[in-house]
């Protein structure tokens, strides 16, 4: 598939306006956990109200300029968050904090964390869908790895794979139906946002009034716990305006800040979605007229300042930018290119291409379980589950798996023989598992991995923060990994 230039750079630049109007047109209702009436902007013209949704997104622009996309994941970005994110709102407060004691990503988003299934991960996946336009996969996949800094394993990081596989669908789909089911592809059935967003399509075909649908959602999840700042049914809501929006862009806002609740993230998705699958012809000039070009930022740190864009157009052309580089480094998942020669070549089952693609992501999202983490190296790549929450008391005991997984897979199909070799706190012992470990190459038949189980015991003397590492080496290879477990005591 080949996208023009001119024309994909067009969507990115309708995209980031659309981002602005909504968190600008949505920001004063925000929390209001009522059906409301509004009709357009109460802002003053050329205010521009700041907005985590996209601050957050600048951030990670400058993680993907500096380190590349190969680069970049959740361990990455949870460095980023502490150098350059300033907020400890809910869950941003939550992981940032647990970082600061030690606890690596997703960990970091499951630990002690009410709010991992609330809504500040999907608001920030446009940086995604941008860069990997007409890729679902490659978009869901870095959403994955930033929603897992601080919601783990939650509905949370289900919503931020969802709003990216369908952002990124969106600029080679202009059918928001099918570009919602290939959101849905990405995550599992089961969850709780993927039948949330499925009801509301069921609301749709059935006739419903979308308040009346709006109202049906929230009483469907009544139980989850936050209130208005729950992803499952914010995402509906969004879902709720580009559903019965039909394309239009200010029946479309509108319609989903009228669902009340967190009204500058759902207006601003929207609002993104569209720009995205129109481009700038979609955006009405009144309202373009109305906000401008500027971004005004309220959550990175003052002193990176001069790193971050200043307006939409700065932001789309370093956007653009970045976009062959994360389409090259993941050709595993997509063959989409960007052409300064040509016009935009696709495919004509275009929608079953998208979602199988989007299926991919399924399966890793699938496997995602709290109290995990993951390393990887150029050999191999390691993820350590913990049975439950890493707590340790004097003499007190907790097990985890540690599996390894051969990188060697496909024309070379190389075995290895890995030592382990733990270091522990003082007094301090650990039981079962294996010294040496032989690496099975990739095969038809069996799985390239081991699963080893362990179980850590404390001593007499508990810290507040332990630490034990797992060293991993291949004979005849120079990498070795270190692989930290952080107990709290």
């Amino acid at each position: 598939m080949k996208l023009n230039f001119a024309a994909y750079k067009d969507k990115v630049n309708a995209c980031w306006i659309g981002k602005n109007i909504g968190g600008t047109m949505g920001a004063p209702y925000e929390c209001t956990h009522d059906i409301l009436d509004v009709k357009g902007f109460v802002t003053k013209a050329g205010e521009v109200l700041p907005n985590d949704d996209l601050d957050l997104q600048l951030v990670w622009l400058v993680a993907l300029e500096k380190i590349g996309p190969k680069a970049i994941n959740a361990l990455t970005l949870g460095e980023y968050w502490i150098s350059m994110i300033t907020p400890y709102w809910n869950e941003y407060g939550i992981g940032k904090a647990n970082m600061r004691r030690g606890l690596m990503p997703p960990l970091s988003g499951d630990y002690e964390n009410y709010w991992n299934n609330s809504n500040g991960a999907w608001i920030r996946s446009e940086i995604w869908a941008c860069t990997a336009p007409g890729s679902p996969a490659v978009a869901a996949k870095y959403a994955l790895e930033d929603a897992k800094v601080d919601h783990g394993a939650g509905e949370g990081t289900f919503a931020a794979a969802f709003v990216a596989a369908m952002q990124s669908a969106a600029f080679v789909i202009t059918d928001v139906r099918k570009c919602i089911e290939i959101g849905l592809a990405a995550i599992p059935a089961e969850s709780r946002m993927a039948k949330s967003i499925k009801f509301v399509m069921d609301c749709y075909d059935k006739g419903m009034a979308p308040m009346d649908a709006r109202v049906a959602v929230q009483e469907m999840n009544a139980d989850i716990g936050n209130g208005w700042f729950e992803a499952p049914s914010n995402v509906a809501y969004a879902v709720i305006g580009l559903l019965w929006g039909e394309g239009d862009f200010k029946k479309t806002m509108i319609t989903a800040i009228n669902c009340g609740d967190d009204t500058d993230c759902t207006a601003a998705t929207v609002g993104a979605t569209l720009g995205i699958m129109y481009g700038m012809a979609g955006i009405p000039a009144d309202w373009h007229e109305h906000l401008g070009d500027g971004i005004v930022t309220v959550s990175i740190a003052g002193g990176l300042n001069p790193k971050i864009p200043k307006t939409c157009t700065e932001l789309t052309e370093r956007v653009v930018e970045v976009a062959p580089w994360m389409l090259a480094a993941n050709r595993d998942l997509t063959d989409v290119r960007i052409t300064e020669c040509g016009e935009t070549e696709i495919p004509e089952n275009i929608g079953e291409v998208m979602y199988e693609s989007a299926a991919r992501v399924e399966k890793v999202i699938r496997e995602l379980k709290p109290f995990t983490t993951n390393f990887a190296c150029p050999n191999y790549s390691v993820q350590v589950t913990m049975e439950k929450a890493p707590d340790i008391e004097p003499g007190g005991e907790i097990s985890f798996t540690v599996t390894i997984t051969n990188n060697w897979q496909g024309n070379i199909n190389e075995p290895f023989n890995l030592n382990l070799r733990w270091m522990l706190p003082e007094g301090f012992s650990i039981s079962g598992g294996r010294r040496a470990v032989f690496m099975e190459p990739y095969s038809y038949r069996k799985p390239p991995f081991v699963t080893l189980n362990f179980t850590i015991k404390a001593g007499e003397v508990v810290n507040e923060i332990n630490r034990a590492v797992l060293e991993i080496s291949a004979v005849g290879r120079p990498t070795i990994m270190y692989i930290p477990i952080t107990l709290l005591g």
